[in-house]
């Protein structure tokens, strides 16, 4: 069983925020894969479920994440290398994407959370956000909607990172870095 979760905050305010990619990504995942919705309260999120694969976006608030993530892991028993988080990362340009496995928070407060409940050694697929000037601004820019520049990529980049994680699930961590690992949206769009 592979489980990927997506994060964010829930609520219609945050819903098109930086900081809600994660939940974009779980979103077209389902409506791809015609997941179908085993949501119970004990798993503190939105859970979906194919045959072997759950797709889960934490109702926790971004930075109680891994209080989702546990009781699902626990209740499927999930294998923590089996678990594929998709969030977005400010240390990355807009529209770069990554794939990491284990490694720090980078003071991610949903990746810092799941690391408390459950772990590090679980695969990340990192998705650039960009950052503001000066990092007193953090909190604040994540939590801001895309730009109208951004919005206009946004589609194509969410697009992008459903394709790479279906691949994860069918190739090795190292093929699926060689053919989706991206330093910018818009070497796409080339």
């Amino acid at each position: 069983m592979t489980l990927f979760v997506g994060l964010g905050n829930p609520g219609s305010q945050y819903e098109d925020t930086r900081h809600n990619i994660g939940f974009k990504v779980i979103d077209a995942l389902v409506d791809d894969t015609g997941a179908r919705d085993i949501s119970k309260t004990a798993f503190h999120g939105m859970l979906y479920r194919t045959t072997n694969t759950l797709f889960l976006k934490p109702v926790t608030y971004m930075n109680l994440s891994g209080k989702s993530v546990l009781p699902v892991k626990q209740f499927f028993k999930v294998d923590l290398e089996n678990i594929i988080v998709v969030h977005d990362d400010i240390d990355l340009p807009f529209g770069a994407v990554r794939f990491k496995r284990g490694g720090g928070h980078g003071g991610h407060n949903g990746l810092k959370s799941i690391d408390a409940m459950v772990g590090r050694e679980y695969l990340r697929v990192r998705i650039g956000v960009g950052k503001p000037e000066r990092k007193s601004q953090v909190a604040d820019y994540v939590l801001h909607d895309f730009n109208a520049e951004e919005i206009t990529l946004l589609r194509s980049l969410i697009d992008h990172v459903v394709s790479a994680c279906k691949a994860l699930l069918k190739h090795e961590l190292n093929e699926v870095k060689s053919h989706y690992t991206l330093k910018s949206i818009e070497a796409l769009h080339v």
